[in-house]
């Protein structure tokens, strides 16, 4: 599946939400897609959770 596909794709599930839950539920599905981004990444070996908790605690900067 290419990129193009894949943007349809979320933008279609986000329109829905968007449709039938209002606002909340496209802000909710916004933030769920997010958060199953990170973790995605991070099972990929892409993110390194730690780092990025570091980070928004202020322990380290983020550059």
């Amino acid at each position: 599946m290419n990129l193009t596909v894949v943007g349809i794709a979320m933008g279609a599930f986000v329109a829905f939400m968007s449709f039938q839950f209002g606002a909340w539920g496209f802000l909710g599905a916004l933030f769920f897609m997010a958060i199953g981004a990170l973790l995605g990444r991070a099972a990929e070996g892409k993110l390194d959770l730690r780092s990025v908790f570091d980070a928004l605690t202020g322990r380290r900067s983020s550059s």
